[in-house]
């Protein structure tokens, strides 16, 4: 067995998103140990055919539970991709309570410090953390000011980590354009995945050089290059995943 392909302990937090089964499926299919964090009534929706742990990303006790439930195994965790966010929907910021603003950076910014910070303890040696941004920040787009703006701290996080956790382990980020999941009507776990997109999906997809917007699967090879040997002298950088739609 190559070294690209030893099996790894990896923690998914929001397992049960689009993007999120699609790496789920994505790793255990390739032989890894996955174990998948979301809201109890997400994974409950979805199920996933590997171990569960319940986790709120709001809250800092139910991080702590899941991180100890994590820790109890005496095994580290190789690597870990949080992709936990949501999008209170578009409008300026002008227009946008002090409530939804502190809701949108609670539940992008805060929680992607709150579980990174309680899993550290358990990450093994040159394990690889990967969190989920957005293209929104730093292609700023008008009514996405909140959410873009938490995205955009989640990069500043990401790179933070990176310089304090070397050289034991790596710290990066995917900052995916849209991607057609439940995500666009608001997040799974908050919305019904049936429900009307909350952004004009074809109007994206027009001014995608790749002609259209993302699926799951497209944002699965970047995640999966970050966690493994391939990218092992990378940290505290971002791909940019969006179809040519923003190039830095």
């Amino acid at each position: 067995m190559s070294a690209a392909s030893k099996p790894r302990r990896i923690a998914v937090i929001g397992a049960a998103g689009g993007i999120g089964r699609a790496v789920v499926q994505s790793l255990a299919g390739g032989g890894h140990r996955v174990i998948a964090l979301d809201l109890p009534a997400s994974l409950e929706r979805h199920s996933l055919d590997v171990p569960t742990i319940p986790i709120d990303v709001l809250s800092a006790d139910a991080v702590d539970t899941a991180a100890a439930a994590l820790a109890g195994t005496d095994e580290p965790l190789d690597g870990l991709v949080n992709l936990a966010g949501y999008t209170r929907g578009v409008m300026p910021l002008a227009d946008t309570g002090t409530e939804a603003f502190d809701d949108t950076v609670a539940g992008n910014l805060r929680g992607m410090f709150l579980a990174t910070k309680a899993l550290l303890p358990s990450m093994a040696q040159d394990a690889s953390i990967v969190m989920v941004s957005s293209g929104l920040a730093q292609f700023i787009r008008p009514g996405h000011g909140a959410y873009a703006a938490s995205k955009a701290g989640v990069i500043a996080l990401a790179k933070t980590f990176a310089l304090e956790c070397a050289p034991k382990i790596r710290v990066n980020a995917v900052a995916p354009g849209p991607v057609q999941t439940a995500f666009l009507t608001g997040g799974t776990g908050r919305s019904d995945e049936g429900e009307a997109s909350l952004v004009e999906v074809e109007q994206f997809a027009a001014a995608v050089p790749m002609g259209r917007i993302a699926q799951p699967e497209d944002i699965v090879g970047p995640i999966e290059f970050l966690l493994g040997p391939q990218s092992g002298f990378m940290t505290g950088q971002v791909l940019w995943v969006n179809g040519g739609a923003y190039m830095p």
